[in-house]
């Protein structure tokens, strides 16, 4: 489908095997040029230079929507760890969801840009004393308590006449991500509390005989970039279950179930992201089945999209700095990496890179594209497929590049993290400015 933009350029959408990997809004030109959001990629590059990170806020918006269509009558809680900031937190305000926090930096960072904190759900597995009274101070709705020795601790902090709602984060022993470092649903890692040998029961327990604390639900997150239903199925099966206990055990009906998040995207062209709407669908009949067969009234369902929401909606850019050819490989260098993007080296995540402002089906090359840090292990894509005649100075852009890129980037190398440009209606505008050399150097107080 052709599309005829105001200024005369004829622009088409991107190929069917890249549909996933950009926004909705992403448009190709035959000279090789790519918008989005109406917005050409190499205008945004030249007005605020690379590296920078772009988001379109339509699809961010549009993701919202469709959660909360597909999962009708849950909750549906944006994970912060994702990416957030001032404008984020005001579209995820403004679209009806809740948000997930997991410290006390990104609960003050919500509740100081307008976000009602009632709708804010407390997560860590190692929240510290500054973490627990900002929660309480700023009256978050729910405390996730992640550990037997956190239940003391939380009720201490809650003042005298007061009640603080919690869920209580179990863990299914259900292996489910991406990658070993992120799966968080079996009992042998740092989360939650085990359902199998008592330890949740137990747990559930020792927070109904808190008087300051009220147990509202069970809450349960598999892990990161899950791409199949069948664990989700099978996580909710057990925690019904340890909810039909609990209502055995203590005479108490809990009236909220989170199941957390962690749905997969694409960040490949062979890869498919999860279908959240057959999961809403038969997560929904998996919930009220087997509480209809434990006796229980269907508890409220939560879910936490972070990744789903944010990720598609954003595209990296970088410049090309050096092309060299070492041995039997072609490394493309850029001016940006593991500062801006530390997922390659900490999970061998791998994206799919294509240059702006060359056309396709030309004469190609396979190549290593790499960071500008001192890590052999800096890499953002193996094997990819480039324009033969690569060269400094080309304009790259990386899709899916809107989660877990400026929530983990660092100052490695002394290199800024790069700024955050939103688009909307064909307009760009500034969200998170570059950070500069005086931005670093001002913590430095040793001379």
């Amino acid at each position: 489908m052709r599309v005829q933009l105001v200024e005369g350029r004829t622009e088409e959408r991107l190929e069917d095997d890249e549909l996933d990997l950009w926004p909705a809004s992403a448009r190709s030109a035959p000279h090789g040029g790519l918008s989005v959001g109406g917005v050409q990629l190499a205008e945004i590059a030249e007005q605020f230079g690379t590296p920078a990170y772009v988001l379109d806020e339509s699809e961010v918006r549009a993701r919202c929507r469709r959660y909360r269509a597909v999962f009708r009558g849950a909750e549906v809680a944006y994970a912060a760890k994702a990416f957030l900031c001032r404008a984020m937190v005001r579209w995820i305000d403004e679209e009806g969801l809740s948000l997930d926090v997991c410290s006390a930096g990104e609960l003050e960072l919500a509740v100081t840009s307008g976000f009602p904190p009632e709708r804010v759900i407390m997560h860590g597995n190692a929240k510290s004393p500054g973490d627990l009274r900002a929660a309480l101070r700023l009256g978050v709705g729910r405390i996730v308590v992640d550990s037997t020795s956190e239940i003391a601790r939380l009720a201490a902090e809650v003042p005298q006449g007061s009640r603080q709602k919690v869920l209580l984060r179990v863990t299914p022993g259900i292996a489910a991500g991406g990658h070993a470092a992120v799966r968080t649903g079996t009992a042998d890692q740092k989360f939650g509390v085990p359902i199998a040998d008592g330890a949740a029961s137990h747990a559930a327990a020792r927070i109904l005989g808190q008087p300051r604390l009220l147990l509202t639900g069970l809450h349960c997150h598999l892990g990161s970039q899950i791409d199949a239903v069948k664990p989700y199925l099978l996580a909710a099966r057990r925690v019904v279950g340890l909810l039909a206990r609990i209502r055995e055990q203590h005479g108490v009906i809990l009236p909220e179930l989170d199941l957390g998040g962690g749905h997969s995207i694409a960040y490949r062209p062979d890869e498919r992201p999860l279908d959240v709407a057959v999961l809403a669908s038969r997560l929904s009949a998996e919930v009220h089945r087997g509480c209809a067969a434990a006796g229980l009234p269907v508890p409220r369902l939560t879910v936490e999209p972070g990744r789903a929401i944010a990720g598609p909606a954003g595209v990296a850019l970088y410049r090309v700095l050096a092309v060299k050819h070492s041995g039997k490989r072609v490394f493309v260098a850029v001016d940006g990496g593991m500062s801006d993007n530390p997922r390659p080296a900490l999970y061998g995540v791998r994206y799919a890179p294509r240059l702006v402002g060359r056309p396709r089906g030309g004469r190609t090359m396979t190549a290593t594209v790499v960071g500008r840090h001192c890590e052999a292990g800096d890499v953002i894509a193996d094997d990819v497929r480039l324009p033969a005649d690569t060269r400094p100075g080309d304009l790259m852009a990386v899709p899916a590049a809107g989660a877990y890129h400026l929530s983990m980037a660092s100052a490695y190398n002394l290199v800024g993290r790069p700024p955050v440009v939103a688009i909307r209606d064909g307009r760009t505008r500034l969200l998170v400015r570059r950070e500069s050399l005086a931005d670093l150097s001002m913590r430095d107080v040793g001379l």
